[in-house]
């Protein structure tokens, strides 16, 4: 069963807004088991969208399409569709009310502008939007089914899982199923050679692979009769993709780096704490992304200068002049020091040179000094990353992080 994705929005064709909605959606899609064939992605512009919709009505049996719900006069969506149609639009007085009651519920007046979101082609299946102001719809165009969402990520998400996945699984393909896996610590070029032979290997097995620095995500993707020997086919190569990766594989689906770290602390019953030069907080900011970081974070101290590393970890000035900042000298000192401060059982410091300048011969913009401090010990790794000054600190953080994964594992 085919499917294409369309995205409408000008700031999306100027380059002003990364899309992330087509590829979560082509990914929820593809899970689904339809054939994503066409992502499109078109500008504010009402003549361009109708053609868009006539086109891919004919060649996909789903359409999904975010953007151009909203309350401006640039929001078209709406009134193409309708076009497209050949048909009227009517105001659905309950979407009205919802809208009303939305703003009354944040303690503001419904600005009259807001009104035309109440608005849709007439004959359209109204999809609710419980977390905003822009209901979706659902229509039929040339025989494909056809849902429009707000662009707003969170709410199409919610729009997409609650409203439309019920209304599509039912004329899904069920023969196939796929498996995700996250993974860090090798190239993608390197992960595809360790990979290799497995699609020849398991007839009716896809891998594929999706660069998201500095993670590769690998997918499984299997097809076979039915659903239940496609799920059976892609956890044969599943297991196999294990085998051949090993650690490198830290979780599936949507897991985070950062969450997994954060579970492996709570399975150990441990507390962290954390000292930051180079980095500047990228470590603990990661960490708190994830919802629960208070169960177990207790510190993350952004001791930049020389003065914070003495005045908040003890850091004494002799390892820093005889050895300088940049050293394990002084990373180890850093990690005993977080973890004596804040009492947690163990602690990471992460000292080096993010660039573009303050390097030398001896010690290169990129070279980072990593330590993990535990009661059984300190453990300190020189690493030179390459890259920019962003690649180099996210390189650093991600290090660290697994070496705090790996001090809960092994210890």
């Amino acid at each position: 069963m085919t499917c294409a994705v369309l995205s409408i929005g000008t700031e999306l064709t100027r380059g002003e807004l990364v899309n992330t909605n087509a590829s979560w959606l082509a990914t929820g899609l593809t899970e689904l088991g339809f054939e994503v064939i066409e992502h499109c992605t078109v500008d504010d512009d009402k003549g361009r969208i109708v053609a868009a919709l006539d086109r891919l009505a004919r060649a996909a049996k789903v359409i999904v399409c975010t953007g151009g719900l909203g309350p401006t006069t640039d929001d078209l969506t709406t009134v193409a569709v309708a076009a497209a149609l050949g048909v009227g639009i009517e105001r659905d007085e309950a979407s009205l009310d919802h809208i009303r009651r939305r703003f009354e519920k944040l303690g503001r007046t419904m600005s009259e502008s807001n009104a035309k979101q109440a608005d849709f082609p007439a004959g359209a299946a109204i999809l609710p939007n419980p977390i905003g102001t822009a209901p979706g719809f659902a229509v039929e165009i040339h025989g494909a089914r056809a849902f429009f969402m707000p662009g707003v990520p969170r709410e199409m998400k919610r729009m997409f899982d609650e409203h439309v996945v019920p209304r599509i699984r039912e004329v899904a393909p069920n023969d196939s199923h796929q498996l995700r896996f996250r993974t860090f610590g090798l190239p993608e070029s390197v992960v595809g050679e360790k990979l290799d032979g497995i699609e020849a290997a398991f007839p009716g097995v896809t891998i594929g692979y999706r660069a998201h620095f500095p993670e590769i995500e690998v997918k499984v993707l299997a097809r076979a009769a039915d659903r239940s020997g496609a799920v059976e086919l892609a956890e044969r190569a599943a297991s196999e993709v294990h085998a051949r990766l090993g650690e490198v594989i830290y979780g599936n689906g949507d897991d985070t780096f950062a969450g997994v770290v954060g579970r492996a602390l709570r399975t150990r019953g441990w507390t962290l704490a954390i000292a930051e030069s180079c980095t500047g907080g990228l470590v603990g900011h990661l960490l708190t992304k994830e919802p629960g970081a208070s169960d177990f974070l207790l510190l993350d101290a952004v001791t930049y200068a020389n003065s914070a590393k003495q005045a908040v970890l003890g850091v004494d000035e002799d390892a820093l002049r005889g050895h300088g900042a940049v050293s394990a000298e002084v990373a180890t000192r850093m990690a005993d020091g977080a973890r004596r401060v804040s009492g947690a059982d163990v602690a990471l410091a992460i000292t080096g040179i993010a660039g573009p300048t303050g390097g030398s011969e001896a010690k290169p913009v990129g070279l980072v000094y990593l330590a993990v401090s535990t009661p059984k010990g300190t453990v300190v790794k020189e690493q030179t990353f390459p890259g920019e000054r962003y690649w180099i600190q996210t390189l650093a953080a991600y290090m660290g992080l697994a070496m705090v994964r790996a001090a809960c594992k092994n210890i």
